[in-house]
């Protein structure tokens, strides 16, 4: 699903995907989020691994969903896979590596073809810290981002640099977008039985039960 709300507690988990080239330091990032912890001898990650982050926003607790995927090549078929029900990604680089953000372009076509919602996204250029390695320019990153309609940052998980930062960004965002949607569901339920996103209909769960129709749209599809 897009996102759950727990009947008792009012939570709400989004499903998050790190995405990437091999060796960017996706599951780095994941692990100095998750746990503060820093692996320098990483292995590349083998299918897909996930963890669970609890954050509260505007007095709901919200948990993200990260799910870190391998980047290589003979992993695609798995990848391609677990896109589904995805409503943030964080597109990793590394920025000692150029090639890896030349396939930046690629992991969002990827992503977009899918995904079966609009997904937040953020470009993440990752390794700030050696920067005597930069070949690829902050300003670069950004007009990167800035072409696709992307948030970005620059982070490094071994200085634990940004990293939460980059992770609250798309969280908080689809945070804002979901209580936006469902502001507007709840008055327009008052005028008729649906309202329109991306030119389709989109029936929204009523309070006590759900109404008829497929769900469809960014933030109820599942």
């Amino acid at each position: 699903m897009a996102y759950m709300e727990d009947e008792q507690n009012e939570d709400y988990l989004f499903k998050i995907v790190l995405i990437g080239d091999s060796a960017v330091g996706k599951s780095n990032l994941l692990a100095r989020f998750a746990r503060d912890e820093f692996y320098p001898n990483s292995k590349s990650t083998i299918g897909v691994e996930f963890q669970t982050q609890k954050m509260n926003i505007s007095g709901k607790e919200v948990k993200a969903q990260i799910w870190d995927t391998a980047g290589q090549e003979r992993f695609r078929a798995v990848t391609s896979a677990y896109y589904r029900g995805a409503v943030g990604a964080l597109v990793v680089y590394d920025i000692s590596r150029r090639q890896t953000f030349e396939s930046v372009t690629r992991w969002l076509n990827e992503l977009h073809t899918h995904s079966d919602m609009d997904v937040v996204t953020i470009l993440v250029g990752n390794k700030s810290d050696i920067k005597d390695a930069r070949v690829v320019t902050t300003g670069e990153g950004k007009a990167l981002a800035e072409a696709h309609g992307l948030f970005f940052i620059e982070t490094s998980a071994l200085a634990s640099s940004n990293v939460a930062a980059a992770f609250e960004t798309v969280v908080r965002e689809i945070f804002s977008i979901l209580s936006r949607k469902v502001m507007q569901s709840q008055d327009l339920k008052l005028k008729g039985s649906g309202w329109l996103a991306n030119g389709k209909t989109v029936v929204l769960q009523s309070d006590e039960k759900q109404e008829a129709g497929t769900k469809t749209g960014w933030c109820c599809s599942q």
